[in-house]
């Protein structure tokens, strides 16, 4: 059950109409998750150019997705799941590759580091060691690459917060159930 409503666009506030154009030029769609965050427009506009933002990093897409989906499974945030094995497909993973982010592991060494680092922030609440650092160093990320992860697992905390707290309606394709053998 949806704890906080959406905002339907015929209620919206200029501003908000805005958002949902940019939203919808970009995607062909508003997301409930976005029409909730509109309640509180600065919310909504801070989400959007935190994720524009992002977008304009140095990380790979489909790194990125991967990312996105081990902390939405870790965090069990079943909208955000859906949401990333949909962008997944646009990224260009193949199903197992989806897979292997939503279980925060992969056969490619230097995803996989960039995987168990994200699961690592989680664990730890950001309070991950030197040495952990020094791995991702080691497997080949630069300083700004690490960076971005911080960020882009921060933000994808952000959202499956906000999505668990208010119960947030899937409008995408519901994920599958993560199997595990």
């Amino acid at each position: 059950m949806q704890r906080i409503q959406a905002m339907e666009e015929d209620m919206a506030s200029d501003k908000v109409k805005d958002i949902y154009q940019e939203v919808r030029s970009n995607l062909g769609t508003v997301p409930n998750m976005i029409k909730t965050m509109a309640n509180a427009p600065v919310v909504a506009e801070a989400y959007l150019n935190f994720w524009n933002l992002l977008g304009q990093g140095v990380l790979s897409e489909p790194l990125k997705e991967q990312i996105a989906l081990h902390v939405s499974e870790s965090n069990g945030c079943s909208y955000c799941v859906s949401v990333h094995c949909a962008l997944s497909k646009g990224a260009g993973l193949r199903d197992e590759e989806v897979r292997d982010g939503r279980l925060g592991q992969s056969p490619d060494g230097k995803t996989h580091t960039a995987l168990h680092f994200a699961g690592r922030i989680l664990e730890t609440r950001g309070a991950v060691t030197t040495e952990e650092i020094t791995e991702m160093s080691n497997a080949g990320f630069t300083d700004e690459e690490i960076t971005e992860i911080i960020a882009l697992v921060v933000f994808t905390i952000f959202s499956n917060y906000f999505n668990n707290v208010v119960g947030t309606i899937n409008d995408f394709p519901k994920a599958a159930e993560l199997a595990l053998n």
